[in-house]
């Protein structure tokens, strides 16, 4: 556990966990020799929890893009699993194809039938390969508007979970579609009539994102991401050096708060301190609330109200006026 823990250690968290290795030997040297060291692990813990917070209240648009990223960052099973009173995964796009980086089905939150869907990134290698690292392919985007499609024909509302670094870019996603298939969604999702609520809960990347990002109201996580583009390939297209992509993290505005004063995403989800991958549970409550207060707030309205929400919504992306 220790040497799983050094490996997905990010840079900026190392202060913290050598003041939490501090804290065990303490802990240990108390059980050894029966001293009371209550007063100082107190102190040792506090001082922590400050480090913690001083740390992630903090981060570099880079370093946010690597929280998200971090492989024990809660994925969408564990949230759909964890917020959900009943699960039941479908499958399959009908015309040949069950991408496993698309996954989704029908649920209850707070006792209501929804339908759950999202990318699906992997906890190691032989399950991020199998997943396409959460990179759909054209079939993935069309299983995903199927789901959706089911959603509106039975009156149930839609929420969906993104986190995927942008749509597979293979030749086999040429050969079949892929632009095709992101357009149709995004197209189809303007016009369903029942509630869509979208939540960025890890990396939000381009176009893949997009495709099952059209809803009355966009969520993000506190220290998740949502860009046009992977930093990263922005680096390498503006300065030919992927090795700038900080720099080109920071002039996306690729994080929460950037997003929400831009007006592109509605509602920030507070995670616990320390990121979701710190807290799963929390994290999952936390998101479990904003969508139901959400969902309500939508279900208030009729359903050309929502089509011209959406409408509007991105409408006003991009929008900016200018003065002498």
């Amino acid at each position: 556990m220790a040497n799983e823990r050094r490996t997905l250690l990010l840079e900026f968290e190392k202060p913290l966990v050598e003041l939490e290795a501090q804290i065990q030997q303490v802990r240990d040297k108390s059980s050894e020799f029966g001293v009371d060291v209550s007063e100082q692990l107190r102190e040792l813990e506090e001082r922590a929890k400050q480090l913690r917070y001083e740390i992630f209240s903090k981060l570099t648009p880079g370093q946010t893009l690597q929280v998200a990223r971090h492989p024990r960052r809660p994925s969408t099973l564990d949230y759909i699993q964890a917020i959900s009173e009943e699960w039941i995964e479908l499958h399959g796009d009908r015309r040949g194809s069950d991408d496993p980086a698309i996954v989704g089905g029908i649920g209850r939150l707070n006792g209501q039938p929804v339908v759950m869907l999202g990318q699906q990134k992997g906890r190691d290698t032989k399950d991020n390969v199998a997943r396409n690292f959460g990179m759909a392919s054209p079939g993935g985007y069309r299983k995903a508007l199927r789901l959706m499609e089911h959603a509106n024909r039975f009156q149930m509302p839609i929420l969906t979970f993104i986190d995927t670094p942008a749509a597979w870019a293979g030749v086999d996603a040429e050969k079949f579609g892929q632009g095709e298939a992101i357009a149709y969604n995004l197209r189809e999702m303007f016009r369903f009539e029942v509630p869509i609520i979208c939540t960025v809960i890890g990396e939000g990347g381009s176009g893949g994102a997009l495709a099952i990002g059209v809803g009355d109201r966009l969520l993000m996580f506190e220290h998740a991401v949502y860009s046009v583009a992977p930093p990263e390939a922005c680096a390498a297209i503006l300065w030919r050096d992927a090795q700038k992509a900080p720099q080109a993290a920071e002039a996306l505005k690729i994080t929460a708060r950037d997003l929400l004063k831009l007006g592109i995403i509605d509602e920030i989800v507070p995670e616990p301190l320390g990121a979701a991958h710190n807290n799963p549970v929390e994290a999952a409550e936390n998101l479990k609330a904003a969508l139901v207060r959400n969902l309500a707030e939508v279900q208030a309205l009729s359903s050309s109200e929502r089509r011209e929400l959406r409408y509007q919504k991105f409408r006003r992306m991009g929008v900016f006026s200018e003065t002498v």
